[in-house]
């Protein structure tokens, strides 16, 4: 379905096929955004461990912590400031904010300078991703929302995946610093010109859809809420968005698991860089791919039950990472986690995307990835603490079930919030 309404300055279209241009070029950017994060997946954990010698898992998180909490403060912000601003704006902030963290990453004398870093690289997460999404809500209106959020993610984890991959090899070759952190450079580079040059604001366009934007059933979801009762909506008062606020925490929690306690298990037992590199990739990249499918299969048969069984099957991969002790059983259960994410990531912001009014549904968006970018430093806290005082094997399992009850949360509290469309409905 694509719509038209005439503003003051041009005709807003709203649709994947009308705006198909500016949603490539954003599913580019947002894959640059994926590239910032997935140069550390690899080698921070290892720099920890083998540069730094930190031997508390607490005190080797700290940069996740660090990158968790800055993140989840900016994605409030990002869509507040978004909403008042534009997007564009928004989007060029955070990508200044990317320029020096390869470069702190490099030349880092101290553990200090790396949790530095990740206070930036938080920062310019929250504010280039969450606006990167925002904007594709912006242009694709409500039919496809589902499948924009697949490729939006997409984009961005299968470029986390090919980094991690990629600066573990680079690493394996040439060693920890400085080589694998000089991908960051170009992406930092990149990202900005693009930013800069290339893409056009958005916000017009969440105003046409919210002129035509029919009355909500729930008289809580008018547009004129303020701030804090779309916090208060998203975080607490509506089942879904409360429901998809708490998933996506968990979500989040467990990959700080994945991303700083599993490479340091995989080494633990004799694995080689390259190796890690490899399974460290392994996961985002089923993340990736498996979006473009669950996105889009989302529109078809609704949010909820993907969401639930995707954070089931991320309990059932989780726990067989702990059970396992070979390249192999590792391999599958980075192959089943990123096949759960991937029906849990793109839907979760569906279902912002379906309840959220447009006149205030970027802030939902920041609220909603406020609670879930949370937990990756409730995650690196969580784990490194049951690490040091349990072992690494039982905070994986405590992860595990924690997750699974995230997903039965989710089946019980959860409504559907995206109806099977009718046949024949196009974007």
């Amino acid at each position: 379905m694509t719509a038209t309404l005439s503003t003051p300055r041009s005709a807003v279209r709203l649709g994947l096929r009308a705006n198909l241009a500016q949603f490539t070029l954003l599913v580019a950017v947002n894959a640059l955004v994926g590239g910032m994060l997935g140069q550390e997946r690899t080698v921070l954990p290892l720099l920890a461990d083998r540069t730094f010698h930190l031997s508390a898992y607490t005190a080797a998180l700290t940069y996740i912590v660090a990158f968790g909490a800055t993140k989840a403060v900016t994605n409030f912000f990002a869509g507040a400031l978004s909403d008042r601003y534009g997007r564009k704006p928004v989007l060029v902030a955070g990508w200044l904010l990317a320029l020096p963290v390869p470069l702190l990453l490099i030349w880092a004398p101290t553990w200090g300078w790396v949790v530095f870093a990740n206070v930036l690289l938080g920062v310019n997460q929250g504010l280039t991703w969450s606006t990167t999404v925002i904007m594709k809500i912006d242009l694709v209106g409500p039919a496809r929302r589902g499948l924009a959020m697949g490729f939006n993610e997409a984009a961005g984890y299968l470029a986390v995946a090919a980094t991690a991959m990629g600066t573990g090899a680079i690493a394996a070759h040439w060693g920890l610093r400085p080589q694998p952190f000089l991908l960051g450079i170009a992406y930092a580079a990149l990202g900005l010109g693009l930013s800069v040059l290339a893409v056009r604001e958005t916000r017009e366009h969440a105003r046409a859809e919210a002129a035509l934007h029919p009355a909500p059933a729930n008289p809580d979801h008018h547009g004129e809420l303020t701030t804090g009762q779309v916090a208060r909506t998203t975080s607490l008062t509506d089942r879904a968005l409360s429901s998809a606020s708490w998933a996506g925490m968990v979500n989040n929690l467990n990959d700080a698991l994945a991303w700083g306690v599993f490479p340091l298990l995989f080494a633990s037992h004799g694995l080689s860089v390259a190796r890690i590199g490899l399974l460290a990739a392994l996961y985002p990249a089923v993340w990736g791919l498996g979006q473009i499918l669950t996105g889009w299969w989302s529109d078809r048969i609704g949010r909820k039950h993907l969401i639930t069984a995707g954070m089931l099957l991320q309990a059932v991969a989780i726990g067989l990472v702990a059970a396992g002790t070979t390249f192999p059983v590792w391999a599958l259960a980075q192959i089943l986690l990123g096949a759960g994410t991937a029906l849990v990531y793109p839907t979760l912001l569906a279902v912002i995307g379906d309840v959220a009014h447009p006149a205030w549904r970027a802030r939902a968006v920041g609220v909603y990835r406020l609670w879930r970018d949370g937990g990756f430093a409730v995650g690196a806290l969580l784990a490194g603490a049951l690490a040091d005082a349990y072992g690494v094997t039982t905070a994986i399992w405590a992860v595990a079930a924690l997750t699974a009850a995230a997903g039965a949360v989710v089946a019980v509290r959860m409504y559907e919030t995206h109806p099977r469309p009718a046949r024949g409905e196009s974007a």
